[in-house]
């Protein structure tokens, strides 16, 4: 059960990650949301941005995605 002790710590975490995030995230939901028809690839750019941003956010709090 420590598994699934750890894995609820790294979700408790996830609101304060995207937070920290809140320019990419919101640049990549507008993307997301201009079209009702999104083709694959479409916001590409944006979603690498997006997480890249969580990645380094969850290494400078010392957690995983």
């Amino acid at each position: 059960m420590e598994s699934v002790k750890r894995a609820n710590q790294r979700l408790r975490s996830y609101p304060l990650l995207i937070a920290q995030c809140s320019v990419a995230a919101a640049a990549y939901a507008a993307c997301v949301t201009t079209d009702l028809n999104v083709a694959h690839r479409t916001c590409d750019k944006e979603f690498h941005n997006f997480k890249e941003c969580m990645q380094k956010a969850a290494i400078e709090r010392k957690t995983k995605l």
